[in-house]
């Protein structure tokens, strides 16, 4: 049985390959996004367009290697165009309960659905996520399953305190390699939200 923070030690080793540093530093680019409300450790975002690269990673897996190699082969130029594209944080998983259904890289926002090259994996699929609104809580340390937890059940309150409804499934979000100080680390967790 697989831990959710297995999965983020091997998916965030690719942000270790763009110059991170045990600091906290990322040299790479962040996907942008507009503030809309903060308050503390808590955001309300708008996202306009998010171009992800995705794999399914499931149930019973041992290691989150398959899923992880088969995103960082697409970015290092296993797709159509043979193409190397550049890394963009964070690195997203989606939490459906206890387990994390699907992994993603986004992709830079140079790029559209139309013009980033087609993966050869048919097991990595190019989504969009347009006019994407969300409702973010950001912690430092460790990002396994309890903090995850613990900050989703927050951000639930955050959201339900301020009358707006939840419309989608939660993600975790890491900036930063495994080596990064974990004080200095920059976790989020993010859940689709309608305001009211």
């Amino acid at each position: 049985m697989y831990k959710f923070k297995d999965q983020f030690i091997l998916t965030l080793s690719a942000l270790s390959l763009s110059a991170c540093t045990i600091f906290g530093d990322i040299s790479v680019k962040v996907a942008p996004f507009e503030v809309l409300m903060a308050d503390g450790p808590f955001e309300l975002r708008h996202y306009e367009r998010l171009i992800l690269v995705s794999t399914k990673m499931p149930r019973g897996m041992n290691s989150a290697s398959g899923p992880f190699r088969r995103l960082f082969d697409y970015i290092s130029g296993n797709n159509e165009k043979k193409e190397k594209i550049a890394m963009t944080a964070p690195v997203l998983m989606d939490q459906s309960g206890q387990t994390s259904e699907g992994m993603s890289f986004v992709l830079p926002e140079n790029l559209s659905l139309m013009s980033a090259p087609s993966p050869k994996n048919p097991s990595v699929k190019l989504t969009e996520l347009k006019n994407y609104t969300v409702a973010v809580v950001s912690f430092s340390g460790f990002l396994n399953q309890k903090t995850i937890s613990t900050h989703k059940a927050l951000l639930e309150k955050w959201i339900v305190d301020r009358g707006m409804k939840i419309k989608g499934m939660a993600k975790a979000a890491g900036y930063n390699p495994p080596f990064t100080l974990p004080f200095l680390r920059r976790n989020e967790v993010f859940i689709p939200v309608k305001r009211p």
